[in-house]
């Protein structure tokens, strides 16, 4: 990094400004898509659709993304992003606009037109999603130093939350509330906004590269360490099935407090804000909870953790308790990422960063898309074999089956390969 030591505390509240903002945009756009996506369609399969849009890049692109974060400029790649993102959800706006109102069919879709740009726009948003994160998880390591990597992360999660569970959706329902278009036109502000701020950033962040571009080469470099690295393969396929699970339940979440629980789009930002502060709570805490368990206990706990708090989700009879157990639920889940990215980071090059860090995650978020399909196959797979209140809560139950089967089976490996890490 060619930027003095001395601006980095500066150039962190930057890193972390921009991140939140992107954040809060990402919080708005939680119900935006999901609720827009109810209005065209009540078929869980399709509702889906949308979700598979944003989460399906990270199959497709994640590997590429880490080789272009190895060549490019970290802060300008995250810049063109935030841009990429302020144009696709204009564009979104500009479409819902000059097509409301929306009334969802019985079967099918209301507009073939709205829905297929409305799936183009969150595949942009998607993609662009994975160059930025990708190129934001690796230029934080050259901000901070490396003990101080827990604390960082939890800070910049913690951020990140405020904006994308506790301001965000509230916001995005009472944008809702106001004109469909307006939480998506809000979106194009907020992410020209955060470009804005990380233009202002100053210093290089280009990693030292040894040799020509060779794009077989550099990718097989990053999986060579990837394969000399088994903490990292673990925590890769462990934060991959957990990921799988966790998108099942998010995607089923939205029928459920709609057609279950009765709760207004207002009622549900509040249940998704309230669950944010568990969260951030996490974040704020977990260099604490790390240092006095250790790394290998935190993350078998927090992991286990996870699969009561699916199945009370699954139980919960109505707002209060449904935002309790979320609150539950994001607290262990921001721990869990304080010891599963940190060692990532600290464990890395620099220069291999970007490469094995998307290979990580192509494992990791790559299985979010057949999560999200596994849930709208469930649901209208048991819906009218089972009555349709039991088949919307069905995705939650395998969830914590699912994950307790995991966190079972990964319990010894993962305590013995953290403590091991940390001789």
């Amino acid at each position: 990094m060619d930027s003095q030591t001395g601006r980095r505390p500066q150039t962190l509240s930057h890193f972390i400004a921009a991140s939140g903002l992107t954040n809060l945009g990402d919080g708005v756009a939680t119900i935006a898509w999901a609720w827009t996506a109810s209005l065209l369609t009540r078929e869980p399969l399709l509702i889906a659709t949308i979700a598979v849009a944003l989460r399906l890049p990270w199959a497709l692109f994640a590997v590429p993304a880490g080789i272009i974060a190895d060549r490019m400029d970290r802060r300008s790649l995250i810049l063109r992003m935030d841009l990429l993102r302020a144009f696709a959800f204009g564009a979104a706006a500009l479409v819902l606009y000059l097509h409301i109102p929306l009334e969802p069919p019985g079967t099918g879709v209301s507009s073939l037109l709205v829905f297929s740009l409305l799936t183009l726009s969150a595949l942009t948003v998607g993609t662009a999603e994975v160059f930025r994160d990708n190129a934001a998880q690796t230029m934080l390591p050259a901000l901070v130093p490396h003990e101080q990597l827990e604390s960082a992360n939890g800070k910049l999660w913690s951020a990140e939350l405020v904006g994308n569970a506790l301001v965000g959706p509230p916001l995005g329902a009472a944008l809702i509330a106001v004109a469909l278009p307006l939480p998506f036109a809000i979106n194009a502000a907020l992410y020209g906004l955060a470009a804005a701020v990380v233009a202002a950033i100053a210093g290089s962040y280009r990693a030292a590269m040894r040799h020509t571009r060779d794009w077989r080469r550099e990718l097989g470099e990053g999986l060579a360490f990837l394969r000399e690295a088994p903490l990292l393969r673990l925590l890769a396929w462990l934060t991959g099935a957990w990921n799988l699970f966790f998108q099942m339940v998010m995607i089923a979440l939205i029928l459920h407090v709609q057609d279950n629980l009765g709760l207004s789009p207002s009622t549900y930002g509040l249940v998704l804000a309230a669950g944010a502060v568990g969260g951030i709570a996490g974040g704020l805490t977990a260099d604490r909870i790390v240092r006095k368990l250790g790394p290998a206990a935190t993350a078998q706990w927090m992991l286990l953790a996870s699969a009561p708090a699916f199945a009370g989700i699954a139980l919960s009879p109505g707002a209060l308790s449904l935002a309790a157990t979320l609150a539950f639920f994001e607290f262990t889940g921001l721990v869990w990422n304080a010891v599963s990215v940190s060692t990532r980071q600290r464990t890395i090059p620099n220069d291999l960063l970007g490469r094995v860090n998307s290979i990580y995650r192509l494992v990791a978020w790559g299985m979010m898309p057949i999560g999200l399909l596994l849930s709208g196959l469930i649901v209208g797979f048991l819906d009218g074999p089972l009555p349709h209140d039991t088949a919307l809560v069905a995705p939650f139950w395998i969830a914590a089956l699912g994950v307790l089967l995991v966190a079972v089976y990964g319990w010894h490996p993962l305590g013995r390969a953290l403590r091991r890490s940390a001789t």
